[in-house]
């Protein structure tokens, strides 16, 4: 990778940032229990396809229970409010052409630096 510019990121930034990122991969991981369609949906196959043995299809779908549908939404407003609170940080005002290449090395300022 690339080496990016450094920034001086302010501390609460690079922990909204850290915090972001970790309820993205929490969010992932639950989303991997779910059921594949969040509402009750009919499973399905579909053709053989063309010089291929492979056929795609999916099971029948309970849907979310309560209580997964209000876990994916208790995920979905966390993600949200993270996501604005690192967007709208008064420290992107202070970069003046610099605002892209600061954002993208911010995700990456959690990783350790190579000496």
């Amino acid at each position: 990778m690339p080496e990016l510019p450094a920034f001086d990121f302010p501390q609460d930034l690079r922990d909204a940032q850290i915090a972001l990122l970790e309820a993205r991969v929490a969010y992932e991981q639950y989303a991997t229990t779910l059921p594949w369609s969040a509402e009750p949906m009919p499973g399905w196959e579909s053709d053989r396809q063309l010089h291929s043995n492979y056929q795609s299809g999916k099971p029948d779908s309970p849907g979310y229970s309560d209580e997964q549908a209000a876990k994916v939404a208790e995920f979905q407003a966390r993600l949200l409010e993270l996501s604005m609170t690192v967007s709208t940080h008064p420290y992107w005002s202070t970069l003046s052409e610099d605002v892209v290449a600061a954002r993208m090395a911010l995700k990456h300022a959690h990783e350790p630096t190579e000496e």
